[in-house]
């Protein structure tokens, strides 16, 4: 078994308003040693919430079940002094907003060396030395200048580099990357995503990889797992995904996302709102929006349809003759437009 981390049947729900939320519904997959997953799907599908839980950043009051397992061994089940070495030393988060997480009052030096100092026992100079390093590593000049510089003086590009560096610093087995491009324009972007997957490559890290742009994660992921309301709709290989979707809201994703290469008039749009874990109906939480439903989707999740080499489609899949009915009601890409 090569699985560096193992999900199974996660479970959140959080206290809002006095009130349990479901945030997450029977989330599973395993991620490979050196592998990275895509996590893909509209705001409020669980991606953030799935690798705060991985991490234990949840607040207080929050009901986990299911399991999580790093390396065989239960997350959930770590205590304080294995939790502090699990979040040091095997797994490294890189968040979507880099200035909401540095300080604004202290140095990127302050800010690279802090860990190394406290967890690593290093001393101040070499942590100081090794910080150059990192910031070489990443593509920041003049890093010695860089170092006494405070988060404010730096672009964004510059600082989320500045968060990639502190990330691989303990050279983690897995990098939990959420959405670490999002505010960065697309010349940046690519820029930061190569330093990203050659420090992966040579520190042989896994990584879980969040973010909207499905051309991005089929570039950088290996697989990618489709999320909607905090439930998985699918996973396949990111480039087969693109092919072949399994299920009718990847299929729909997919159609709605611009391509260089094909004039249209208006982009297909999913009709309706995004559906939250806790809102949706208790057949396939996709079925409201979803122009191949029929009266049994609002009752129960579709049967899937095992299609060789692990892979299941859903019944309901434009393609597969007999199962499909007229459209629902909600507007959303026309039969020739999903089937192309």
């Amino acid at each position: 078994m090569n699985a560096l981390l193992e999900v199974e049947d996660l479970t959140v729900r959080l206290p809002v308003a006095g009130e349990q939320r479901t945030v997450l519904r029977e989330v599973s997959f395993s991620l490979d040693r050196g592998s990275t997953l895509g996590l893909v799907g509209e705001s409020g599908s669980g991606k953030s919430m799935t690798v705060r839980t991985l991490a234990r950043l949840l607040p207080d009051g929050a009901d986990v079940r299911g399991g999580v397992r790093f390396d065989g061994a239960d997350v959930f089940d770590l205590r304080a002094e294995a939790l502090r070495s699990y979040r040091a030393e095997d797994v490294a988060m890189i968040f979507q907003d880099a200035r909401a997480h540095t300080n604004p009052v202290r140095t990127i030096g302050d800010f690279l060396t802090e860990a190394m100092r406290t967890n690593g026992r290093m001393p101040k100079a070499a942590a100081r030395k090794r910080a150059q390093e990192l910031l070489a590593e990443v593509g920041i000049p003049d890093p010695e200048r860089r170092l006494r510089q405070y988060p404010h003086e730096l672009s964004g590009g510059l600082l989320q580099r500045v968060m990639i560096a502190a990330a691989v610093a303990a050279r983690p087995r897995l990098v939990l990357a959420d959405e670490p491009t999002t505010a960065l324009d697309v010349t940046t972007q690519a820029e930061v995503m190569a330093i990203l997957r050659r420090m992966q490559r040579e520190y042989g890290m896994a990584m879980l990889f969040i973010t909207h742009d499905l051309e991005l994660a089929g570039a950088v992921c290996d697989e990618t797992i489709v999320l909607y309301a905090g439930q998985v709709m699918e996973r396949q290989a990111s480039g087969r995904l693109h092919e072949d979707p399994l299920h009718p809201y990847t299929a729909a994703l997919v159609q709605a996302r611009p391509e260089i290469d094909r004039r249209v008039e208006r982009l297909p749009a999913i009709g309706g709102h995004p559906t939250t874990a806790y809102e949706a109906p208790d057949g396939c939480a996709f079925a409201p929006r979803c122009r191949f439903a029929e009266e049994e989707c609002e009752a129960g999740v579709p049967p899937l349809l095992q299609i060789g080499e692990g892979r299941t489609r859903c019944v309901r899949m434009p393609g597969l003759r007999g199962r499909m009915t007229s459209p629902a009601p909600v507007p959303t890409a026309s039969d020739e437009e999903v089937q192309r």
